[in-house]
Order: C-alpha cells, then structure tokens, then sequence
C-alpha cells in the first residue's frame, strides 16, 4: 500500500491513521529521521494490499447520505447511511478499510471497519432511526444488517472516497 503525503501530515500521525507501527513504516521506506518528510512523497504502508489491485471501491456522499459499492467500475450495489453532524463533520477524502471488528459493543452496531484516519470509520448502529440523518460523531452509519454484507463483500484494504 503506498500513502501520497499531504501537507501538513507527520509520519507518526500516518502510523497511527494506518494503526501500523511507526519503526515498520520507517523500515519499509529507509528513512532515517521521520521529520524529513515532504507533500507528495509516496510512503510504503507495509502489510496492507494496493487498493489499485482490489476489485472494489467504496463512494461515499455525504450530502446524499448514500454509501456506493462498485465492483471494478461497475455499481454494484447502494445503501443509505448516517453521516457526521456540525461541528463533527465526516472527513472527506481517499482512505481504505484497515480492518474490521465483529461486534465492537456502544452504539457501533454489529460490524466496526476502520478507516485509514485515526478515529474513523464504517459501522452498524444500535440506533437504526439515525439512518439518512447527520448525526454521528464523523463515522459513517448503516443498517447493521448494510454493514455485515458490506463486511463480507469487501476486503481489507479496499479503497473509500468520501466526497461532500
């Protein structure tokens, strides 16, 4: 998996947003001060796949409330989801599923699947009336039935855009 840098960003935030040690990534790129890095530089994540070489994509419309499978291109299938209410907006940009975590208890349903930025991610709810509303601290929400076939469907390292 390669990471582009962007402005701003630290090698330790980039380990922790891929929940991947800082000393791997650093073995991985030969880098000897990880304060010497630059926008635009291309980091190795190691043990995560090349999304390029996944069959899916994930879309996400924040201002349509609606989750997109696509399956080499092709739309697979749509869902409707819960996104960030003000002031706790859900992100916006490229990340990728990290991992996934059956029945991580609270409020975040049956299926937990972290997104390459700290904090973050796609879950089920113990709440389903939330769904198509902004209300959640960022994450984004689904059906917990949605979330467990998207769980199955997909697989690690599969790439997610969000857009506004």
């Amino acid at each position: 998996m390669i990471h582009i840098v962007k402005t701003k960003e630290t090698l330790a935030q980039i380990a922790r947003d891929y929940r991947t040690p800082l000393r791997d990534i650093l073995a991985a790129n030969q880098i000897a001060n990880p304060n010497l890095i630059y926008p635009g530089q291309q980091v190795v994540i190691p043990g995560l796949p090349n999304p390029a070489d996944l069959p899916y994509q994930i879309e996400v419309s924040i201002n349509n409330r609606r989750l997109r499978l696509y399956k080499s291109g092709s739309l697979q299938k749509e869902y409707p989801i819960a996104v960030g209410r003000m002031l706790q907006g859900t992100p916006t940009g490229n990340f990728i599923i990290i991992n996934k975590a059956p029945e991580p208890g609270g409020p975040f349903g049956t299926m937990w699947m972290s997104l390459s930025k700290q904090h973050y991610g796609i879950h089920g709810t113990n709440n389903p009336s939330s769904i198509g509303k902004a209300v959640s601290k960022g994450c984004i929400r689904m059906y917990n039935k949605d979330v467990e076939e998207l769980s199955r469907t997909i697989p690690i390292g599969t790439s997610v855009n969000i857009l506004a």
